[in-house]
């Protein structure tokens, strides 16, 4: 089975979870012996940068990024066979619908635009909005990371018979103990330290998160904040609150090491459609306080780590210092979170991916 995948998202400023879902995901379906991945993109004037390179060779369309979205969401137009030639499925993966004669398969991340509308541009609505119309009328079949995202789309028109559940898995490194020295000294971190990965932009409440930080009120103890500024928040933010590290955009060992080094990882996102830095710190040990009411408390369910209300910084600060002060606690979100990590993995999600692939093409 020939399948078209999109990997635009790699060329973006900031590509984040999108682009390392869209890589990760295309990389476990091409292993297959059953499916060959063909990546699509617009017209660049080069490769992406190197820690967002697509894991198959991608073929390009005549327009530039911003012409070809338009195009493809008001025309239907350029097909994607233009740039890959005959396919047997298109599997759309970032947020742009594209065209294609084969049948469309959408992976939808989450619907956070119609929770959240006012941390999106005007302009973002607008796509989003499309977006969603698109997909109603042309998927055959829409994929989703997680239960919650799934009630979201049929609660957004989208039937529950189109809607499959496609968990991710992460991808980590395995960092030694002189790997993780090294980036604690590299970045000047205490010997105790809270770790939150993602890109700085509002829905990952970096605003909360730092209050809840301030009330903790513990200087022996340090907040790291790993990831590449996104938009709407200002990285002076951290100038306000104490023991507050900004690494910026880290390689993925680097971003492990730090997990593994860290006494706990924090991310109070307001709203998620998977939350990737949770499995992640699972993955490698690191217990997880996430959010509550969002998808991440997916991940933390049963015990592997604690979900608190995003919206309250007291909860937050509470829960950090649960994990903080108890060690028998934290043993347990240790041993619950690797073990729900174990359960998530890309050669599964390529299964599930395929067996749905396979549903269309019946």
């Amino acid at each position: 089975m020939r399948v078209a995948m999109p990997f635009e998202q790699c060329w973006t400023d900031v590509p984040g979870g999108t682009a390392r879902t869209m890589i990760d995901l295309a990389a476990a379906v091409d292993d297959r012996t059953d499916v060959e991945v063909v990546g699509f993109a617009a017209r660049h004037d080069g490769p992406p940068p190197a820690a967002w390179t697509p894991p198959v060779q991608v073929h390009h369309l005549r327009l530039p990024r911003p012409l070809l979205h338009e195009t493809w969401h008001a025309l239907r137009r350029p097909l994607v066979e233009q740039a890959t030639g005959p396919v047997d499925l298109c599997h759309a993966v970032g947020g742009a619908i594209p065209a294609s004669r084969a049948p469309l398969v959408v992976t939808v991340h989450d619907l956070a635009h119609r929770h959240f509308p006012e941390l999106f541009s005007r302009q973002g609505r607008r796509f989003f909005r499309r977006s969603l119309r698109l997909i109603q009328d042309h998927a055959v079949q829409v994929q989703v990371p997680s239960q919650a995202t799934l009630e979201d789309c049929v609660a957004a028109g989208i039937e529950r018979d189109r809607l499959r559940l496609v968990p991710w898995g992460c991808t980590v490194t395995d960092p030694t103990p002189d790997e993780v020295a090294d980036v604690r000294r590299r970045f000047r971190l205490p010997p105790t330290y809270v770790v939150c990965v993602g890109t700085l932009e509002p829905r990952k409440n970096l605003r909360g998160l730092l209050e809840a930080w301030r009330r903790l009120g513990r200087p022996d103890i340090g907040l790291v904040l790993v990831g590449p500024d996104g938009w709407g928040e200002s990285a002076d933010l951290s100038t306000s609150v104490p023991n507050v590290t900004m690494t910026g955009f880290v390689d993925i060992e680097t971003r492990d090491a730090l997990y593994r080094g860290a006494a706990a990882s924090c991310y109070p996102s307001l709203f998620e459609g998977f939350g990737l830095p949770v499995l992640e710190s699972m993955a490698l040990g690191c217990p997880v306080v996430t959010s509550s009411g969002t998808a991440t408390a997916e991940l933390v369910a049963g015990g592997a780590g604690l979900a608190v209300d995003p919206l309250d910084p007291d909860a937050i600060a509470a829960g950090l210092a649960a994990v903080l002060d108890d060690p028998d606690l934290r043993d347990r979100l240790v041993t619950a979170g690797r073990e729900r990590a174990g359960e998530h993995s890309w050669m599964r999600a390529a299964e599930l991916a395929v067996a749905g692939y396979r549903e269309v093409r019946s």
